[in-house]
């Protein structure tokens, strides 16, 4: 009998080779995935290989047009206004669009999903108090918000963050503070009460677990829903501004060349709309992987297919 839960257990697959096998399984997350991480890499080390090429004017090359494949690589999207190569320009914009994204992302979900945790947990005062912040935070609609803020404050990277943020934190508070107030009831709650565990160690280490693929789905899309409204403030004028670059901010300085040169504002906003897509087929996709409830599904099908 040992023997055979031996064999059993060996047989089993690992957790990271069974998920690697089933987003392998569906092509358009895979597809997704493989963008994603060209988009990171480019964020990461582009502007340390292309800084020089991007920021180099050359006015012979003005609005030079795109695929022209005598010239080098990275002018094979065309070049701007003073000459720059797009396809070298994009690339290195990448770095601030994300770090942009992330930043806005992560920040408003440590401090949503603590607060949510802490109001759906601890005492009614507490949760009537943060959620009242929350009711006033979403008074404000968020474009609004980081349109007269950022009028008062210098453009910069770390106050965009900041900024976008703040107007996404009550989506973490409630939503975490919903999810705690259903987990909270569970059996294995009310034994680690029985068994004296503190608050903060249920709250971290039963509860977090639990409702964190939820939090998880829900960042992967706001993370596209980031990067649109930074394109949006950037685009108005009131995101970062140049010498820094970002896609948004490239797509504004080409709108006057749309008759003309209509590349200019064209490859940057795909690549907007390719990320933004990407990451809306990825949290489906992880949607349906990190719930029990349907994780059998991609399961069976890799099983099938194996």
């Amino acid at each position: 009998m040992a023997e055979q839960k031996t064999a059993i257990v060996a047989d089993a697959p690992h957790p990271v080779a069974q998920t690697l096998r089933m987003l392998w399984r569906d092509k358009f997350a895979l597809a997704a995935a493989v963008f994603l991480l060209i988009v990171l890499l480019s964020a990461l080390f582009g502007p340390a290989l292309l800084e020089g090429v991007a920021t180099k004017t050359n006015l012979r090359g003005r609005n030079a047009p795109p695929f022209d494949f005598s010239q080098p690589w990275y002018l094979w999207l065309g070049g701007d206004a003073l000459g720059r190569p797009l396809l070298a320009r994009i690339i290195v914009a990448a770095q601030n669009t994300m770090a942009v994204a992330v930043g806005a992302v992560l920040c408003s979900l440590a401090i949503g999903t603590t607060l949510g945790m802490i109001a759906g947990y601890t005492s009614r005062m507490a949760s009537q108090v943060i959620m009242r912040l929350a009711d006033v935070i979403m008074s404000f609609p968020s474009l609004l918000l980081a349109v007269i803020v950022l009028y008062m404050l210098p453009p910069s990277v770390f106050n965009l963050i900041i900024v976008l943020a703040i107007t996404r934190i009550p989506v973490y508070l409630r939503t975490s503070r919903a999810e705690v107030l259903e987990v909270r009831e569970r059996m294995f709650v009310q034994a680690a009460k029985v068994m004296g565990a503190s608050s903060g160690r249920i709250i971290f280490r039963h509860l977090l677990p639990v409702i964190l693929p939820t939090l998880v789905t829900i960042a992967t899309l706001d993370f596209a829903l980031v990067v649109l409204v930074e394109s949006a403030l950037s685009f108005l004028g009131i995101g970062i501004q140049p010498p820094e670059i970002t896609w948004g901010l490239m797509v504004s300085q080409g709108r006057a060349y749309l008759t003309t040169a209509w590349w200019l504002s064209f490859w940057p906003g795909l690549a907007i709309i390719l990320t933004t897509l990407s990451l809306n087929l990825l949290a489906n996709w992880l949607r349906t992987a990190l719930d029990p409830v349907q994780r059998w599904r991609l399961e069976i099908a890799v099983k099938k297919n194996g």
